[in-house]
């Protein structure tokens, strides 16, 4: 009979962390700590006005004891959103309002583009596990948080990928917080020790990185934790 080896001598799973330094990617690291992985986080300086995201990424990789990259992609150069140009970020939006169409703030196949390095570096890793904090209920009305794209996006990689191709380690893709709202996700990070007051989520802060309070990412923020009946650790402006 082959023994067992030591639990200790056991190394644990690899995995890529999409991290923004934002509530929902910084509970996606706690979670898949909590189920044993060696987290690799991943974040992205593609000039986002909220330059202040990936401060807070690097000290919540930091303590969390995470080795961290920080990729350049200059998507300023394409445009097309409130989140890398000087276009005006909505503010003061009602939640219907957040649900009728896809806001200025997206920033046009972001998920697509972060998810695609993800697995690039996760090939190189020998990691099979990525995760990323989408979520389908408490969100702005981005087509790239939805079931179905992550999904499909998990059977492009497995198609399109050298591990994938050659019956290696499979690409499973990881959205522990995709059917929640934000309460259950505050409630569920506190449980595990989250610090939420190092996270970031304001899509317009001023220049010390001040949240500005009225963005679609503050006000579902706050929401969160008035329902899940924590205090919301983060000085806004408004």
């Amino acid at each position: 009979m082959t023994p067992i080896a030591p639990i200790s001598s056991i190394t644990p799973p690899k995995a890529v962390i999409l991290l923004s330094g934002g509530l929902d990617s910084t509970t996606v690291l706690a979670i898949a700590q909590a189920q044993g992985y060696h987290c690799h986080c991943l974040s992205f300086a593609y000039g986002q006005r909220q330059e202040i995201e990936l401060v807070r990424a690097k000290e919540i990789a930091a303590r969390a004891g995470a080795l961290h990259l920080v990729l350049n992609l200059d998507l300023g150069k394409i445009g097309g959103s409130a989140l890398t140009t000087d276009q005006a970020v909505p503010k003061h939006r009602s939640l219907a309002e957040m649900g009728e169409k896809v806001p200025a703030t997206y920033v046009p196949a972001r998920n697509i583009v972060f998810l695609s390095h993800a697995a690039a570096w996760a090939e190189v890793l020998g990691a099979g596990d990525i995760f990323i904090g989408v979520n389908a209920l408490d969100y702005s009305g981005y087509p790239d948080c939805r079931p179905e794209f992550i999904a499909a996006f998990e059977s492009m990689l497995n198609l399109g990928t050298k591990a994938g191709a050659e019956g290696g380690k499979p690409f499973t893709i990881h959205a522990p917080l995709l059917h929640l709202n934000k309460a259950e996700i505050i409630r569920k990070g506190v449980e595990l020790g989250v610090d939420y007051s190092l996270t970031h989520s304001c899509y317009d802060p001023d220049p010390a990185g001040g949240a500005c309070g009225g963005c679609d990412a503050c006000l579902l923020r706050a929401k969160g934790f008035r329902e899940a009946g924590i205090a919301d650790p983060t000085p806004y402006q408004d």
